[in-house]
């Protein structure tokens, strides 16, 4: 009897779930066709998101694996910087250090010195303005004092969100020849954005990310997307220059969110990092990879769900690395991961995994907030958007997209190192289904297996714990309908 109910409870919330989230996704589509937005029908089967700004020839794209390699390059820009510096943020702190060791350089210091001598404008999110949340506006507010104090630094504060939604995007512009865009906050706010490769156990939350420095024309939009909130929000018309010149072979594609109603010169909004996932998931055929935060969106769960249950090819797969434990809406992750789990119904298409900050049998949680997408090596996107409605619906956010082979592969395979603890050359002469199915199952399951029997780690990599075809199938749901539409 109590196996029944039990069984019986899980079909109810299996259903109330489905419904909850099929009233979510109708919700959204009504939204788009509202706004005239073909994001999550977008035509054609192309890889590039139709509008403005185009994809862009000519362009230098570097991946930037975790804050070290990012900050490092970020710090080096803006010392040499000759004529300006923008950066955009959802937090930052004026005493982060960017570089560590003999040499320490902090934020506020950087940018002080830097303003001493060229143009320094910073744009940060206000904060929330219900203190039950952080950064409070308080905090914010505290931040930038001590960051402008005594500097020529201009920094604005954006209060423009709407409830439950904040501008979420994190860039650096130097001198319109340079942008980085990426998931990385320059702040150890919940977390120290500094970690390494290597990820070591440091007794504090440690935090895997990546960003983007990219070179050539596609700067022009990461810097015009600036001048248009700088405008909005100061009424001050930012100098226009011409785009730079080429800086190498890649084509790069500059996508946003920006919610309707939030700025007067974009009063439809822009969900093009919405359309690029939609373009490249419904587009795959050997395997899909994705690094985030989140996985809320029940549209993008719903393209993967789709594929697992009528896969490509014989060796689909799809590999998520997520958040042992988000920060917030570990019920919507759960609830959607059961979704995939249904779908693949024990075929063994799918892993979700995460990985921990390891010194010898010493572990630390190690916080995923890398935003990566990566589809069959030939589509790759990098930036600040989640996989959720937040991200590609209602905050303010910012990708890079590119289609070159080789530094898809190159930067799959670097990924695939890193978590596998492996030299990039052992994997990169086999299949990508036979790394899955030979070196990620079996070290993440073996890996959830030792933690469940009070064993001590020996690799970085764990199965997701938790996973199964009936996590939260209603409360997700239910948590994205209030707070996620």
């Amino acid at each position: 009897m109590p196996g029944s109910l039990d069984s019986l409870r899980s079909r109810a919330d299996t259903v109330v779930g489905d419904g909850i989230e099929a009233a979510v996704r109708a919700k959204h589509r009504w939204r788009l066709r509202r706004l005239g937005s073909q994001a999550l029908t977008p035509s054609g089967d192309g890889l590039w998101a139709a509008g403005d700004p185009p994809p862009r020839e000519g362009c230098s794209l570097e991946v930037l694996i975790d804050g070290a390699a990012a900050f490092a390059a970020i710090t080096e820009a803006i010392e040499r910087a000759h004529e300006f510096v923008f950066v955009t943020a959802w937090h930052l702190a004026p005493y982060f250090e960017l570089v560590r060791g003999e040499r320490r350089v902090g934020l506020g210091e950087l940018l002080a010195e830097a303003a001493e001598r060229i143009d320094v404008r910073v744009l940060v999110w206000a904060g929330a303005p219900v203190p039950v949340f952080h950064p409070t506006r308080r905090e914010v507010a505290d931040a930038v004092a001590t960051l402008t104090r005594g500097t020529r630094i201009r920094c604005e504060i954006d209060p423009r969100e709407h409830p439950f939604h904040c501008h979420h995007e994190k860039t650096v512009v130097v001198d319109g020849e340079t942008a980085f865009v990426g998931g990385i906050d320059m702040t150890d706010y919940a977390g120290d954005r500094y970690d390494t490769l290597d990820h070591p156990a440091r007794r504090r939350l440690g935090w895997h990310d990546v960003a983007a420095r990219v070179r050539g024309p596609a700067v022009a939009d990461v810097k015009d997307h600036f001048a248009l909130r700088w405008r909005e929000l100061t009424a001050d018309e930012l100098p226009r220059t011409s785009a730079p010149g080429p800086a190498g072979d890649e084509v790069v594609q500059v996508v946003r969110t920006i919610s309707d109603g939030m700025y007067e010169s974009v009063p439809r909004g822009d969900f093009r990092i919405l359309e690029s996932y939609v373009r490249a998931i419904r587009s795959a055929r050997s395997f899909v990879y994705l690094e985030n935060q989140f996985l809320w969106s029940p549209e993008v769960v719903a393209l993967l769900a789709d594929k697992l249950r009528r896969p490509p090819s014989t060796e689909f797969r799809i590999v998520v690395v997520l958040p042992a434990r988000a920060n917030n809406g570990q019920d919507d992750t759960s609830g959607q991961l059961g979704v995939l789990v249904s779908a693949d119904d024990g075929a063994g298409r799918l892993l979700a995994a995460t990985v921990r900050s390891l010194s010898g049998h010493r572990d630390d949680r190690l916080y995923v907030h890398a935003k990566v997408g990566i589809v069959d090596d030939r589509w790759l996107t990098i930036g600040s958007a989640n996989l959720n409605a937040h991200s590609l619906l209602n905050d303010t956010e910012m990708n890079v997209v590119t289609t070159d082979p080789d530094l898809v592969r190159d930067t799959r395979l670097r990924l695939w190192a890193e978590h596998l603890g492996v030299d990039l050359a052992e994997i990169a002469q086999e299949q990508p289904s036979t790394v899955v199915d030979e070196r990620w199952r079996p070290i993440a399951a073996e890996q959830l297996r030792r933690l469940q029997g009070g064993l001590p780690p020996s690799h970085r990599l764990l199965a997701l714990p938790g996973v199964s075809r009936r996590s939260r199938r209603l409360l997700g749901p239910l948590v994205g309908l209030i707070d996620d539409g």
